[in-house]
């Protein structure tokens, strides 16, 4: 390693721990605005980087913010990796003709899928009500089903093609547009805000992980697996989740880096999070109430750049690290 990309990447680790401390530092509420010290500039006794028009101080701010971008970020990069990676490695791995399901169990699928697009604004107001009641009307539809001869029959599921599908669709609208768009109509809360970010970013890894697969099943050791008997599930934990999930190293820190980055999209528009909730979007949207006050944009600018290259550089650590580790194995 040179010592440019020695020093870079201290650097990068050391920023990103220093956003970690302050997640975990950040007081979990904002104490009481100073309203006898709006837009005070930075570099002051009491405050450091100054205060907002509302007179909050920026440096709690953006301590505040931290604690708000990691625990919207991990979870829902974590979530979109796993989700993603598991539906990548299944598609590449079983492909369109491995998996045999009876035709009446498809058909109360599809009932089920049109059932809850026909209540989707009740599924909405109820998620969780919503996701229950569509797994037990699809249960007991495919039990009913199954007890007929024509639904007794076994066709094969393509979920290679279902999968790419998905992400066909889901990749067809920008993921801004999507994101904003979700994000506009649903209720402001973290929660929802992570289940909508990894239910709208597990398109790559998927495709990742997908093509990562379809190079390991060609493989001698898959073929011998297969021919010895074992089941295609434990083929798949025991041999090639193994050798395609580093991958992920590299795709994790660039899913921060961009839900980091929808996320202070979503906050600087007002959408996505409570508005009592602290972000690094706030603090720069509040700089449309003080276009004089520099440090509004300058202080969460600055934050949000170091951290998102931070991000992006130990990505590419990581990427380098693993083709040496490849290149060393052959």
């Amino acid at each position: 390693m040179s010592w440019k990309r020695s020093v870079g990447f201290f650097l990068a680790v050391c920023w990103l721990l220093l956003v970690l401390l302050a997640a975990f530092l950040a007081p979990t509420t904002l104490p009481s605005p100073n309203l006898l010290q709006t837009t005070t500039p930075p570099f002051q006794a009491e405050h450091w980087l100054g205060t907002d028009p509302v007179g909050y101080d920026v440096l709690t701010s953006l301590l505040s913010g931290a604690r708000s971008a990691i625990f919207i970020s991990l979870p829902a990069a974590l979530c979109a990796n796993l989700l993603g990676g598991l539906l990548g490695v299944l598609a590449g791995f079983f492909g369109n003709t491995r998996i045999r399901i009876l035709r009446g169990w498809v058909v109360a699928a599809l009932l089920s899928v049109v059932a809850a697009g026909s209540f989707v604004g009740h599924f909405w107001a109820s998620p969780g009500l919503g996701v229950a009641a569509l797994l037990l009307l699809g249960a007991l539809l495919g039990r009913l089903l199954g007890h007929l001869r024509w639904g007794q029959k076994p066709v094969f599921f393509p979920l290679d093609d279902v999968v790419q599908a998905l992400i066909g669709l889901l990749d067809s609208v920008p993921l801004l547009v999507l994101v904003l768009t979700v994000a506009a109509i649903q209720r402001p809360s973290p929660l929802g805000l992570v289940v909508l970010l990894t239910a709208t970013c597990w398109t790559t890894p998927a495709r990742v992980l997908r093509a990562a697969t379809l190079r390991v099943v060609p493989l001698p050791f898959i073929a011998a697996a297969e021919a010895i008997g074992l089941p295609p599930l434990r083929i798949v934990r025991r041999h090639v989740w193994p050798m395609v999930w580093p991958v992920l190293l590299v795709r994790i820190p660039l899913s921060i880096a961009l839900i980091i980055g929808l996320e202070t999209t979503l906050s600087f528009l007002g959408i996505g999070m409570p508005p009592e909730t602290p972000s690094w979007g706030r603090l720069l949207a509040s700089s449309r109430l003080a276009p004089t006050a520099w440090w509004l944009v300058v202080c969460p600018g600055t934050t949000l750049f170091l951290t998102i290259w931070s991000l992006q550089r130990l990505a590419q650590e990581n990427k380098v690290r693993s083709m040496t580790r490849d290149n060393v194995t052959k």
